[in-house]
Parts: structure tokens; C-alpha cells; sequence
């Protein structure tokens, strides 16, 4: 999964961004709301992670204009806490509010239900069948038994679980599974979906030929 985290601290936003990293997302940083705004309106991620009190365009106005072409979960983060500055931030089109200071466990929580909730999947466990994909303990399991994969490899799973169903072309793909460091143009995804067949069975994804990928289940 892919998300931009706008915050103007340098420290706080490496932070962040490596923290999440290391739960294996792919992720995006500005340091500005009119950078942040960028890139927001220019990708499709997963989630964004917002501060309020930023420079140049502040986070309700970067939220304000996002609302008017995007419905992608945003989470305020902030160190406003009052009760006001809640109710006008989730008036205004955000899908939640933490306070700072936070714990990353709480972050990572609410990011996971934010994603789960946009693709219209309530609980953290979904069934593929003859499998079990857990996107809290961000595992697959057959049997009981944990499959054992690649962080791509299960963010890869991840996606196509939770648009089951549905073709999921290799565009968008790169959109959800890859940050803008990556290299876009190699064949990243046959191979992810070649080492996930290997694992697991060459009928538990579905290739759609000139279309893209399926979780038919």
C-alpha cells in the first residue's frame, strides 16, 4: 500500500515515513501543503497523513481543495487537539484525527482500518477461500499455516484481497505497491506475481489478459 505523509517537522517526517517503511508501506513525503497537494491530486494512494499547521497552503486548505476531485482517506495529524478543531476536520472531509504526541502502534491501527474501510472491508481478516489474509498481522495463511512472503509479495496479495473480484490492472499496481523512487518501467510486477504462483499455487491469481491481475475467490 502507498501513502504520502505531508509534515513540515523534517525530523518527525523521516520519522514517520521510515517507521512506516519499515511496516513495509510504499511512502511519498513534501515537507509543504502545496507539495503535499501535488502529489495528492497527481497519485492514487492508499492514505495520506496530514498535518495542519503547514507552510504555504495549511492542511485544511490542501484538504478543502483535495475533497473537491479526491475521496482518498486522509488522517489529520496534528497537535491541535481541541474538540472544535476534531469536529471541523472530520466535518471538512477528513476520515480521522490523531493528536500528537501519538504512538505508532495507534498510527499504523488507523491507517490499516482507513484502507480497509475505503475498499469497503470492515474486518482485518479476509476471506480468499481456501486462504486467510490478515491485514493486521499482515500475513497470508493456509490451513492455519503462514505462507511465507516477501513484504511486495504480501502488499501485492494485500491489494488484489482487497479489491477480490475485481481486475486490478498492472497500472494501478505500480500506483499502490511502489513509491516515487521506484523504477516504474521494469517488470516488477511479473516477477511478484511469478514468486507468489511458485508459493502458492498458479491458480490463486488470475491473469486477464491486456487487462490485469484478479483475485477470482
Amino acid at each position: 500500500m502507498r501513502l504520502l505523509v505531508v509534515e513540515d517537522e523534517p525530523q518527525l517526517l523521516r520519522g514517520i515515513a521510515r517507521a512506516l517503511r519499515e511496516e513495509h508501506y510504499a511512502v511519498d513525503e513534501a515537507a509543504d501543503g502545496e507539495e503535499g497537494l501535488f502529489k495528492a491530486q497527481s497519485y492514487d494512494y492508499d492514505a495520506i497523513v496530514l498535518d495542519l499547521l503547514l507552510p504555504k497552503m495549511n492542511g485544511w486548505q490542501v484538504l478543502a481543495t483535495l475533497r473537491k476531485t479526491r475521496r482518498t482517506p486522509v488522517l489529520i495529524l496534528t497537535a491541535r487537539d481541541g474538540v472544535p478543531d476534531r469536529v471541523r476536520g472530520l466535518d471538512n472531509g477528513a476520515d480521522d484525527y490523531l493528536v500528537k504526541p501519538f504512538e505508532l502502534a495507534e498510527l499504523f491501527a488507523r491507517l490499516r482500518a482507513l484502507i480497509r474501510r475505503a475498499s469497503g472491508q470492515a474486518d482485518a481478516r479476509i476471506d480468499l477461500g481456501e486462504f486467510t489474509l490478515d491485514t493486521r498481522k499482515r500475513s497470508l495463511s493456509h490451513g492455519g499455516e503462514i505462507i511465507p512472503l516477501t513484504a511486495r509479495e504480501y502488499a501485492l496479495v494485500e491489494l488484489l484481497a482487497l479489491h477480490k473480484g475485481e481486475v486490478v490492472t498492472r497500472t494501478q499496481i505500480y500506483e499502490h505497491l511502489f513509491d516515487e523512487s521506484d523504477d516504474s518501467l521494469s517488470n516488477l510486477v511479473e516477477v511478484h506475481v511469478a514468486n507468489i504462483r511458485k508459493k502458492i499455487g498458479k491458480d490463486f491469481i488470475t491473469t486477464r489478459r491486456g487487462q490485469g491481475y484478479i483475485l477470482d475467490v
